[in-house]
């Protein structure tokens, strides 16, 4: 049965897909619209009845600069690369954004010593525009912030992460490329005509065949991967949920820049972050979960306040609200160390067909998705 795909008035009956990509979060609206503006047919499954519903609608929508990567991995070039593309697209194409800056404070004189670490690595990473404050400066930028030190970094910006899907899509759609919500990949295999997917849409189940296949499906990347058969089990990854819980502060227009510690194990410490209104939000902690889950504790509270407290004193635990939570794709557990973003082009069947699977995408994924994309693209 082929699949009907409707669009306002009209409908498309397709039985053989050049390319399919799976998710349509910020990296797979980013990877179609790659591949779809080099002249391949293009069809984005989505499981859910809309896009960017999972990890890319529950993060702090930061532009990161690219600083705290290792350098050469992915991450640290993508991110790096990622940026100037993305300011550039931003403008292009009236995407709502600003460059607040951040500072990343030492609370004693110890962290100091890690802040130099964390500039010497932003350089080799390609960013040189880091500036080291003392605390006079610091408090200069943020009366509210106490702080021995800080590095500024002028190019860290937040985005209105909708309006960019928005238009990642509408670009994708553009250049001939098509959204089916309601669909999940239920399974699959590799066949040598190409590799056939399973798709449940509503409560039809159907089949469709593509030679170029991008899984992008996020917190389920590894699931779906497995559940076609034909590929290697040694090439999927293992994948971890890591959760992250944000707060609302019940003050706006509190700080005029992103706060952060210094990073620790796990992620970058529970930071403060602005929407482009102004709102205060502090987050994430990090919470290894081995479910879905997005229910925020409202007596985690007085953890945040106490963390928060180590860089602005005056926070009140009353004030802090229960905002939402975010679930991160990660290749390490709790135990494990840094893992980068991981693109695995999956062996399977015959040379001429390209299965692409995207893994461990998390934090700086959506900085990085334009160029990731272009990287995926020229896989495929």
């Amino acid at each position: 049965m082929p699949l009907v795909i409707k669009k306002g008035n009209w409908s498309k009956i397709i039985e053989h897909i050049a390319c399919i990509v799976i998710g349509s979060g910020v990296i797979g609206l980013a990877c179609a619209r790659a591949i779809a503006r080099k002249g391949i047919e293009v069809i984005i499954l989505e499981k859910q009845e809309a896009i960017g519903m999972e990890t890319s609608s529950r993060h702090s929508e930061v532009i990161h600069a690219g600083i705290y990567y290792p350098p050469g991995t992915n991450k640290a070039k993508w991110c790096v690369e990622g940026k100037k593309e993305l300011y550039a697209y931003c403008i292009g194409n009236h995407i709502p954004f600003k460059k607040v800056g951040k500072l990343i404070v030492a609370t004693n004189k110890d962290e100091i010593k890690t802040l130099k670490e964390i500039n010497s690595k932003a350089k080799a990473n390609g960013v040189f525009d880091l500036e080291t404050l003392d605390a006079s400066a610091v408090a200069a930028l943020e009366p509210e912030i106490t702080a021995e030190a800080a590095l500024f970094s002028p190019s860290t910006g937040i985005i209105d992460s909708h309006a960019y899907m928005l238009s990642l899509l509408g670009n994708a759609e553009a250049n001939g490329a098509m959204l089916a919500v309601n669909s999940q990949v239920i399974g699959g295999r590799v066949t040598p005509e190409g590799i056939v997917l399973q798709v449940r849409i509503g409560n039809d189940e159907m089949e469709l065949r593509t030679q170029r296949l991008v899984n992008s499906a996020g917190l389920f990347a590894s699931e779906v991967s497995r559940s076609i058969i034909g590929v290697p089990p040694d090439q999927i990854p293992q994948t971890y949920y890591r959760k992250g819980n944000y707060f609302s502060y019940g003050i706006n227009n509190l700080f005029k820049h992103l706060i952060y510690p210094v990073p620790v194990p796990g992620g970058l410490g529970i930071h403060s972050t602005l929407d482009l209104s102004g709102q205060v939000r502090f987050g994430p902690d990090v919470e290894w979960v081995d479910k879905i889950d997005y229910d925020v504790d409202p007596k985690k509270a007085k953890v945040f306040a106490k963390s928060i407290a180590r860089y602005y004193p005056s926070v009140k635990e009353k004030l802090l609200i229960p905002g939402y939570a975010g679930i991160r794709p990660t290749l390490a557990d709790k135990e494990g160390g840094f893992k980068d973003f991981c693109i695995v082009r999956h062996e399977v069947a015959a040379p001429e067909m390209r299965f692409v699977g995207l893994y461990g995408i998390k934090s700086p994924g959506l900085t990085s998705s334009l160029a990731l994309a272009d990287a995926v693209a020229a896989l495929v």
